[in-house]
């Protein structure tokens, strides 16, 4: 928003700039115009000065008497005042006057020559007039000049009228005093020579044509000024003085009395004095206006300016703050749907039952309306633009959903009918082996078998990967022992396996036991397939109170960082169905059965070489068992057993067939239940076989001895019971059927104890939908793989 208020802001203010400063520009050229014009008539005033002191010296050279001597001091002390006044207006002056700075240095120099002039013109006795009044001729120019260049660059062009017709004024003058000196001169002379007439005409056409070129400049009321300058009796006698010098032939001796033609021209200047004075009062008046209405030109512009600053800013602020909140409601809308509602229905296109639904109507309901309402501007348009890529992200989502479904069910058909047609083989290699005595054909139908059951792991497999359960219906908690024996019968490479340290008193809960077993499995594969063949694989099971860990270790070659870290991140986070997760199938199976489970699978380096996979249990699939099924737990090594570890045999036997089987044990078979006997020190005797149970319950059949006697015989309230149990080997028969057929008598060899009658109605447990279709699909594949028995028709 700063920018969008920073832009316009920048180029109205740089063009409030420029409009400013051409109006202060304009300000102080008119605070200089009247700077100018001030020492303009200062400049004039000592024109006239100088013109006077001129004709005063001019006159003491002619005839340098007493009075002369006084009239020139006169004038000097006049002059020296207008010096004085000139000099204080010419320091209010800039440095840098543009074109006047030459002009004024030489008016400064003259000045500056002013006192040995003067020495000159009184001590110098009969000294030539032109040579000294030269230099009050080229003095006087000068400041005539200056007051011409005044007007120089004045805009307005009444303002330059009044300056020029002011210089007009004192050119007049100017030309009377030159006349005054000509005629001296000629009078001094004797004669009046060719040059003398030739200065005379000059001076008096330059009176007449500054005359002309005043009444050209000047308003009608100063022309009227100029009228009344020019009558009076010494208009009259001037007039006649300047007809006689005019008639005049050179070589003549003009016959003209000094003094009145120097009282004549005198009086005539002094009234173009005064009419210039006038002049330029009006012309300071003039530049004084000019000046101030320039200022307050200024000033309104500088309010404007401020005002369409202030102006602008509002407006701008008001548009940018519609702008942002359109895009700020955009930039939610859009982070809402990319962050929100879009994760949210990929996370809900990922659920099961996806299949059915529709694209099309699925991307209009999450994308009904437009984030940003319709409008003609391009924000409108943005919103609308984004709205359609949310409808086609959501309809690809939705797309992808329903083929990843229909790959799952493709799966989940293929697996169903990959895993009946194992089962048949299955039951095939079960009818030969149980008739087979060769041990070379006999290994044969073993590895087939084996290699039957890495089938239906790879089915079950599928059946992950399209989301379906791979479990049967139990209804015990399995030993983590049985649990890993289960996973090593179905890997090809079992025979390199070892068990090490297992924790027997923790179980996998029944519902999760073939979720389980089919991760380790997994896990089991991986290691044997990718390490050297004559290298050996180790398994443990530890339990840690509220998780069990089961570690796998291999001796490969191992992985690198980054590998490890690819397939930590696979572990941990399954992709979707597709073709790389077929390519991956085991640890995407991994990770898959991982997350349902709760379970986490991490890769690490081994402790020497190769890779250990940790599997972490978590404690809800996990069972304490009890100390009596801890005990009797098929393949749980006694106490004394566990304290005399022995090194594990070079040679682990190939686990018996499964085929034929009940489900359950072909699933997990079951450990060693005998182990051998330790040989008693003193005798030589063969081990013999001991149950594990003989040791925990030996005391039990101990009788008491009272005094070294045997005393009252053993007994518990299970005798009853193992009497009731026995008579159900000789039934009594009551009653029979019409076709001789013995009728049940309900409860009648019930064992006491061992049925418990609920004292009231148990409320039903939740059912997990996805375990019941997972039994209910075992129930299925069970009825439809169910052995018929051939009928024998010859009989009827």
């Amino acid at each position: 928003m700063r920018l969008i208020v920073a832009a316009p802001l920048v180029a109205v203010i740089g063009f409030a700039g420029l409009a400013l400063n051409e109006s202060a520009r304009q300000t102080a050229r008119a605070s200089d115009l009247q700077i100018l014009a001030q020492v303009g008539a200062e400049a004039g005033d000592l024109a006239y000065r100088l013109q006077r002191e001129r004709i005063a010296a001019a006159d003491l050279l002619t005839y340098a008497r007493p009075e002369q001597q006084d009239a020139f001091g006169a004038e000097m002390a006049a002059t020296d005042d207008a010096v004085a006044r000139y000099s204080g207006q010419r320091d209010r002056l800039s440095a840098d006057n543009g074109t006047s700075a030459a002009l004024l240095r030489r008016i400064d120099a003259a000045l500056d020559g002013l006192a040995p002039l003067r020495t000159q013109v009184r001590t110098a006795t009969h000294a030539s007039v032109s040579a000294m009044t030269f230099s009050y001729r080229i003095a006087i120019a000068d400041l005539i000049n200056f007051r011409e260049s005044v007007s120089h660059g004045v805009v307005n062009a009444q303002l330059a009228d009044g300056i020029r017709a002011s210089a007009a004024l004192s050119k007049t003058a100017e030309a009377i005093g030159q006349q005054q000196v000509a005629v001296l001169r000629a009078v001094a002379g004797g004669e009046l020579t060719p040059a003398m007439q030739q200065d005379i005409t000059a001076a008096r056409t330059s009176y007449t044509e500054s005359s002309l070129s005043f009444l050209a400049l000047a308003p009608p009321e100063w022309s009227i000024w100029w009228e009344q300058a020019g009558t009076g009796k010494e208009a009259l006698a001037l007039q006649r003085m300047q007809d006689e010098v005019s008639r005049a032939q050179p070589g003549s001796q003009l016959q003209l009395e000094t003094d009145a033609w120097v009282s004549t021209t005198q009086t005539r200047a002094a009234r173009l004095a005064d009419l210039r004075a006038r002049v330029d009062d009006a012309v300071r008046d003039d530049v004084r206006a000019a000046h101030a209405d320039q200022r307050r030109r200024a000033v309104a512009e500088a309010a404007s300016v401020l005002l369409a600053l202030i102006l602008t800013a509002l407006v701008t602020w008001a548009v940018a703050r519609q702008i942002t909140r359109r895009l700020r409601r955009l930039r939610d809308a859009a982070n809402a749907v990319a962050f929100e509602q879009l994760p949210a229905v990929v996370a809900q296109l990922q659920q099961p039952g996806s299949a059915t639904v529709d694209p099309q109507k699925l991307a209009q309901q999450q994308s009904s309306a437009a984030l940003e309402p319709s409008s003609d501007d391009e924000i409108g348009e943005l919103g609308q633009a984004f709205s359609a890529v949310h409808q086609a992200a959501v309809r690809t989502a939705a797309e992808q959903a329903v083929m990843r479904a229909n790959t799952a069910d493709i799966f989940i058909h293929l697996s169903r009918r990959e895993q009946r047609l194992v089962d048949a083989v299955l039951a095939q290699v079960d009818l030969v082996e149980r008739d087979e005595t060769d041990p070379d054909r006999l290994d044969q139908l073993y590895t087939l078998d084996n290699l039957a059951t890495r089938m239906g792991r790879i089915n079950a497999s599928l059946l992950v990967l399209g989301g379906v359960g791979v479990g049967r219906v139990r209804q015990r908690d399995v030993p983590l022992q049985q649990v890993l024996q289960a996973a090593l019968s179905q890997i090809e490479h079992y025979a390199r396996v070892r068990l090490g340290m297992i924790d027997g008193d923790v179980a996998v809960a029944a519902k999760t036991v073939d979720e389980v077993v089919h991760l380790l499995a997994e896990l089991m594969d991986n290691a044997t397939t990718y390490s050297p063949p004559g290298s050996e694989t180790w398994v443990s099971g530890r339990s840690l109170g509220d998780r069990v860990i089961v570690q796998i270790s291999d001796e490969g070659v191992g992985l690198s960082a980054q590998r490890m870290q690819q397939l930590n991140e696979l572990l941990a986070r399954p992709p979707a169905i597709d073709v790389a997760a077929v390519r991956a199938m085991g640890l995407v199976v991994v990770g898959q059965l991982a997350a349902r489970l709760g379970a986490t699978v991490q890769l690490r380096r081994g402790p020497r070489r190769g890779i250990l996979a940790e599997a972490t249990l978590p404690a809800a699939i996990i069972r304490s068992l009890p100390p009596e099924e801890y005990l009797l737990a098929p393949g749980r090594l006694s106490r004394r057993a566990a304290r005399t570890p022995s090194p594990p045999p070079p040679y682990q036997p190939r686990p018996e067939p499964t085929a034929g089987r009940p489900a359950t044990e072909r699933t997990l078979p079951a450990a060693p239940v005998f182990r051998p006997a330790p040989a008693a020190p003193d005798r030589g005797d063969a081990p013999t076989e001991e149950l594990l149970i003989f040791e925990q319950v030996n005391h039990w059949f101990q009788n008491d001895v009272v005094d070294g006697q045997n005393g009252q015989q053993w007994s518990s309230p299970a005798d009853d019971a193992w009497r009731t149990a026995a008579q159900a080997q000789a039934p009594e028969v009551a009653a029979t059927t019409n076709s001789g057929l013995p009728k049940r008598q309900p409860q009648r060899h019930l064992v006491p104890g061992g049925v418990t009658v609920p004292q009231q109605q148990q409320r039903s447990e939740y059912r997990d939908p996805a375990q019941v279709a997972t039994a209910m699909a075992a129930y299925a594949r069970g009825v439809a793989n169910r052995r018929r028995t051939p009928i024998d028709l010859t009989n009827k």
